[in-house]
């Protein structure tokens, strides 16, 4: 049943956006129809021999001439729309994702320094807690260096050793007692020499851990600095948005669903997403969670439990499963095993754009679990929303489970635009 209306949904969204594609605004037939193109995901490392869908990349590739060649159509009959970036719908809707990509690179990025400084921060309170041992170690040592010495001078002769060791008594015990005396010397000596070297080794430590701290302070306000800079951006978008009329938002969308439309069925089509495959335990789980956070709103920087960015989505879907996943989508990308499309699973991980800068997870038939952008909320979309750069699996060794009933799915899950200007206003962000 569950499978049979996830099938649905994804069919319905396909539908969806091929109806908004084709219908311009106030009903009318759009005017151009480009078709975005589909990068084909690389081969994973260690997977070179996995099959690759050679209709898939056929098709990317009259994608993309469609697109261009329907990019240069709507450039040239387009009339001008105020404060449009280039006198196009087209231009304006590639400055949108540009600005979109860019800001959440710097967000990914303000992540990753904000995950470097907090571990930093741990470093530099394990070593000022081994550094305030290693003093404490040290003062008793002197301490009871300098109680050997008060009793080594309370006890000692005018006497030389040698004369000491002639007149005794007992001249065996004598000797004794200077061997003693003189092996506690040495073992004090030792001590506080061991001691003095932690103390430096100690000192160099912290100093060391206090300026990779600095450093990272200094990275992390660099990040915020770009962060700050590319939403600044963002907002100057907006207002341009503000200053459109509805005929012109709505054209702007229909364009993008109709790019989404083009990429979702070049990908179905190309069979690379054929056959029902089931998750790991640990993969439903994951999913479980995703699907349990659909309706809460994107928040730069977020790790939930009440709003998320995308990687915040992923990582805490996988810590509730038990798997400890990096902080950012590139780190992700780049230390998680690769799978190839036509080995997808639910619970695996998409990632999307060159630098790796989106993720989200796999759902099944085509769709994907994601926090898209500003302006949104947590939703199932087409899982060629954005340009795919190939996917990853926390789980490599799980075992698929014989049988999976998918997670049911709360009532508009989705509704609303994969971007962040769909049907909106700067006021609504």
């Amino acid at each position: 049943m569950a499978g049979r209306l996830l099938r649905t949904i994804g069919t319905g969204v396909l539908a969806l956006t091929t109806t908004l594609a084709a219908t311009g605004p106030m009903g009318g037939t759009a005017s151009a129809a480009p078709l975005a193109p589909v990068p084909g995901v690389p081969p994973a490392p260690g997977a070179a021999d996995e099959p690759a869908a050679d209709a898939f990349t056929d098709s990317a590739t009259e994608a993309t001439e469609a697109t261009e060649a329907a990019e240069a159509t709507e450039a040239a009959e387009t009339t001008e729309a105020p404060g449009a970036v280039d006198g196009s719908v087209t231009g304006l809707l590639t400055r949108l994702r540009t600005l979109y990509q860019e800001a959440e690179q710097a967000t990914e990025a303000y992540n990753a320094a904000d995950e470097a400084l907090k571990k930093q921060t741990a470093d530099t309170r394990r070593t000022d807690a081994l550094l305030t041992a290693a003093r404490r170690s040290l003062q008793q040592g002197r301490d009871e260096a300098g109680r050997l010495a008060r009793l080594q001078y309370q006890g000692r002769s005018d006497l030389s050793p040698y004369l000491t060791l002639l007149l005794a008594r007992h001249p065996q015990t004598a000797l004794d007692e200077t061997h003693q005396a003189a092996r506690a010397a040495r073992s004090r000596s030792t001590v506080v020499q061991r001691l003095q070297a932690a103390e430096q080794k100690a000192d160099g430590l912290a100093t060391a851990s206090r300026t990779a701290l600095a450093r990272g302070r200094v990275l992390l306000s660099d990040r915020k600095k770009q962060k700050e800079a590319v939403e600044t951006r963002l907002r100057e978008v907006e207002k341009l948005l503000a200053s459109l009329t509805a005929d012109q938002l709505g054209r702007l969308t229909s364009l993008d669903a109709q790019q989404t439309a083009g990429a979702q069925s070049t990908l179905m089509a190309s069979g690379a997403l054929d056959g029902a495959r089931t998750p790991s335990p640990q993969g439903a789980r994951a999913l479980r969670f995703a699907v349990r956070q659909i309706g809460k709103p994107y928040e730069w920087g977020a790790e939930g439990p009440d709003t998320y960015d995308c990687s915040g989505l992923t990582q805490r879907s996988w810590a509730a499963a038990g798997r400890a996943l990096p902080r950012t989508s590139q780190e992700q990308w780049a230390k998680l095993p690769h799978v190839p499309l036509n080995r997808l699973r639910p619970g695996d991980l998409i990632v999307y754009f060159p630098k790796a800068t989106h993720i989200a997870l796999y759902l099944g038939h085509g769709l994907v679990v994601q926090a898209p952008r500003p302006g949104t909320r947590i939703k199932v979309s087409p899982i060629a929303a954005n340009p795919l750069l190939g996917a990853v699996r926390p789980d490599p060794g799980g075992a698929p489970l014989k049988t999976f009933a998918p997670p049911e799915l709360p009532e508009g899950a989705s509704n609303g635009a994969d971007t962040g200007f769909g049907g909106t206003r700067p006021a609504d962000l």
